[in-house]
């Protein structure tokens, strides 16, 4: 058993590889107060919990404006070519190379993100031995009509990580990923929840959520409009919250203005967790119409929280959602479904609570160990 810094034993000695920190929809990446409320900085606690010791690459450009204190430790590798390599999508850090090489060795296995990007690929030719590759998109990039994300998969996926374990984050891209690597495993890790942040309440008040950027994807005016069906159908107690920001702030003001619904319909804006959580576990249902995601933090999160999701079948969790009757997946939702989720809420509640361990960051952690113990 080896020993960190600190004095303290720790199981396994973990570098993951996730250079972008939070999603950015333009190329100008948003510099953030905080990185704690990340997806990957939860899993670090994951594997903290678990009595590991995690160490986490990323770009630095996703730095926090403030210097922060972290019980692991993070190595920021600058950006190369930006203008080509994206930070956004497909960043390069530099030097990274030479560290894996130097510094691979001492680690017991590490985890990159996705099949299709450099940092992977970086990995693959330094420490293919120890790799793990923990995979998300579940269809190929669209950029430049998808010939660049088929020539990846279809050539240096095949020629570099077809044997490489492969742990898709959902069953969607588990069936993508198998057309190309042969050792993908029969497991999903989600993004994990915190369980010791996030709490679940039984007793739900009369509000659906939204938590989502007011961008066109996310079809927030969509939800609107069904929940103000819904309130005209004899539900004229029920409020909708919503939280987040962006480029349709004002568009979706207007539009509530334009179907008086100001009192029942309430834009919170930006919120930390500490806000977040208590609006979340507080609700009926959280509310999804999103055209384009993959695996979504705030539906985890929600369930975490024991309050049932509705949405399209677009997010990559939507299956575990339908399988496990954690709310209701369907194209085109609307009010009627908004009938069903409030009318059943007990039942929807009552499986969300007993699943929130599924999707633990110390559980998740624990999978990732146990396939790290069998590398060699």
């Amino acid at each position: 058993m080896a020993v960190c810094q600190s004095g303290r034993e720790i199981t396994m000695k973990v570098l993951i590889l996730n250079p972008i920190l939070y999603t950015a929809e333009t190329d100008v990446i948003p510099q953030v107060e905080s990185i704690k409320d990340t997806m990957i900085y939860t899993l670090c606690m994951g594997f903290l919990k678990n009595g590991d010791e995690p160490v986490l690459v990323a770009a630095d450009c996703y730095r926090p404006k403030k210097q922060e204190d972290y019980p692991f430790e993070i190595k920021w590798f600058p950006c190369s070519l930006p203008k080509i390599c994206k930070p956004r999508c497909l960043p390069l850090l530099k030097g990274l190379g030479r560290f894996l090489r130097e510094h691979g060795k001492e680690y017991d296995y590490i985890i990159s993100s996705e099949v299709f990007s450099l940092l992977t690929l970086s990995a693959a030719i330094h420490t293919k031995k120890k790799l793990i590759i923990w995979h998300e998109l579940g269809a190929h990039n669209n950029l430049l009509k998808k010939i660049p994300s088929k020539v990846w998969y279809n050539v240096v996926a095949r020629m570099f990580m077809r044997k490489i374990p492969v742990i898709p984050r959902s069953e969607r891209a588990a069936e993508f990923i198998r057309n190309y690597c042969d050792n993908v495993l029969p497991v999903y890790v989600d993004h994990g929840v915190d369980l010791d942040k996030i709490y679940c309440r039984k007793d739900k008040e009369d509000y659906f959520v939204v938590l989502s950027q007011l961008v066109p994807r996310k079809h927030i005016d969509e939800i609107i409009r069904c929940f103000a069906e819904f309130r005209k159908n004899g539900h004229e107690e029920y409020k909708l919250q919503i939280i987040g920001d962006g480029i349709l702030r004002e568009q979706l003001k207007e539009q509530v203005r334009s179907l008086k619904e100001e009192e029942n319909i309430l834009f919170l804006g930006k919120c930390g967790h500490e806000t977040v959580i208590p609006v979340l576990a507080g609700a009926k249902a959280l509310l999804i119409y999103t055209s384009k995601d993959n695996s979504m933090v705030s539906i985890v999160e929600s369930i975490a929280a024991g309050t049932p999701v509705v949405t399209t079948p677009v997010p990559f969790n939507a299956g575990y959602i339908r399988e496990n009757a954690l709310g209701i997946v369907k194209d085109n939702w609307g009010k009627d479904e908004l009938e069903e989720i409030s009318n059943r809420n007990a039942g929807y509640v009552e499986n969300c609570i007993n699943y929130r361990e599924m999707i633990s960051n110390g559980y998740f952690a624990k999978v990732f160990n146990q396939v790290g113990g069998t590398l060699d």
